[in-house]
Parts: C-alpha cells; sequence; structure tokens
C-alpha cells in the first residue's frame, strides 16, 4: 500500500479521465489520495471529488500563497467559514512562494501564521508549500510550534541542514518527483534523512517523476518516486511503501 499525500486530482486536466487515473494508481498499490485546496475557485472540484470516493481522496482546507493577493482577506474568510463547516485531514496548502512575486511576502506571512492559528485550534496539520523561501517558512514554523502543531513541508528541495531543522520541528518531508531529476542532486540529502521522517507525493497534475518528466503527472506515476526512494536507500520496495504509508497516517490520522 502507498498513498499520495499530495495531488490535485481535482484539476480540470483529469476532467476527461479522472476515473481512469485513480485506477491506474489503485493498480500500482496507492490506495489513498490526500488532495489540497488552492483558494475558492478549487473548493467546489476538490469537495467533489471526496464525495464520490470518501474511503479513497480526502480533502485539505487552505489558502495557497500563490492566491495571497490583494484579495486575501476575502479568500481567508471563505477558508475559515469552511474549517467551521465540517472537518478537513489538514489545513494546506499553505506557506510562502517568492518564485513568482515577492511583493506580497508580508501579505503572505500573515495567511500562512493565520492558518496555523486555526490548524492548531482544530488539531489538524499543516501541509506547507515552500518555494524560494525555505529558511522564512522553518523560522515562522519555530516561532509558532506547540504540541499542536504537525504537518508535512511539501515537495522538499532543501538541504541537509534545513532537512534537520524540519525534524527538529517533528514534521515531515514530501518526496515527489524532483527526486528523481539529476540536476536537483537530492539523492545525498535524502539518503542522510531518515526514513521516518519522509512520505510521498506526486503534485499531480505537476512535477512528473522521470521517466515522464513533461508529461501531465497522475498519481500512479508515484511508483517511479518510491522506486528511486528504494535505490537511494537501498532497501527494497515493499519496506519503503511500508514506512512512508505509515509517517503519512501517522500525520493525517492522528487527529
Amino acid at each position: 500500500m502507498l498513498i499520495d499525500t499530495h495531488a490535485h486530482l481535482y484539476a480540470k486536466q483529469f476532467d476527461e479521465d479522472r476515473e481512469e487515473v485513480l485506477k491506474r494508481a489503485e493498480a500500482v498499490g496507492i490506495q489513498r489520495f490526500y488532495l489540497p485546496n488552492i483558494d475558492s475557485t478549487s473548493i467546489e472540484a476538490m469537495l467533489e471529488l471526496e464525495a464520490t470516493h470518501p474511503d479513497k481522496c480526502f480533502a485539505m482546507m487552505g489558502l495557497h500563497p500563490c492566491s495571497v493577493k490583494e484579495n486575501y482577506e476575502d479568500e481567508l474568510a471563505i477558508v475559515e467559514d469552511w474549517l467551521g463547516r465540517r472537518s478537513f485531514c489538514a489545513v494546506g496548502e499553505i506557506g510562502i512562494d517568492l518564485y513568482w512575486d515577492k511583493s506580497l511576502l508580508e501579505e503572505q506571512k500573515d495567511a500562512f501564521r493565520r492558518q496555523i492559528a486555526w490548524a492548531k485550534d482544530l488539531r489538524v496539520p499543516i501541509v506547507i508549500h515552500a518555494r524560494d523561501a525555505l529558511d522564512i517558512i522553518i523560522e515562522i514554523v519555530k516561532e509558532e510550534k506547540d504540541e499542536r502543531l504537525q504537518g508535512i513541508f511539501h515537495c522538499f528541495g532543501g538541504t541537509l541542514e534545513q532537512a534537520q531543522a524540519i525534524m527538529d520541528l517533528e514534521f515531515y518531508m514530501g518526496l515527489g518527483g524532483v527526486l528523481t531529476y539529476k540536476k536537483a542532486a537530492l539523492d545525498e540529502i535524502v539518503d542522510n534523512i531518515p526514513l521516518d521522517h519522509l512520505v510521498l507525493e506526486t503534485d499531480a497534475p505537476y512535477l512528473a517523476p522521470t521517466p515522464k518528466r513533461g508529461k501531465r503527472n497522475e498519481s500512479a506515476y508515484m511508483s517511479f518516486v518510491a522506486q528511486k526512494l528504494a535505490d537511494i536507500k537501498k532497501m527494497p520496495l515493499d519496506e519503503i511503501a511500508e514506512i512512508t504509508t505509515k509517517n503519512a497516517l501517522k500525520v493525517f490520522e492522528k487527529q
């Protein structure tokens, strides 16, 4: 059994073959799919997918940092309203992204901290998006950390020092297609991260792994990521699956 801890399977890129995508994933052993929200425009499709497959698909609620614009207060109000209406498996994906735009850093920090506070109040994990901002995010999580705060640094691609800081916070790191990219040079870093701090993900439809790079990513392709991790760790694939699945369940089913 494998778990895709981060997949946007509700996205329009899957509108033509969503059920087939799920079947292909299940055929390679992936039995659960955790769905990170983006903003108010993605909620309906995400909840519809969860309702169609309540035993497999689990929705998060949050505001993605790339959707933090001038109207972010309105977007946060929608997130807060939904968090008060029903339970979600996590608050996510949230964080800071400085790749496209650095002008809204303070707004992104504010949105991140407020959503962390909601997660702590609800005792659910957070799923963090960090792009060109990992040190800033680690510092904020350190400041906000208490026994209620846990979660995943999605799409980890940092240094060993940053990985150690994340482990010190008792957070997990999500590994996806980037692990298979030669230029990412993650092999040695990941080899030095204990398996009990790692989970697997796809970020589908984005960041397809080698040998599918450049194509639409889907959950079935997580098998390439799992095999790459097995190669790095020099461990059997079934052990990788067992440990990363156990870790994912610890994160999402603790509450």
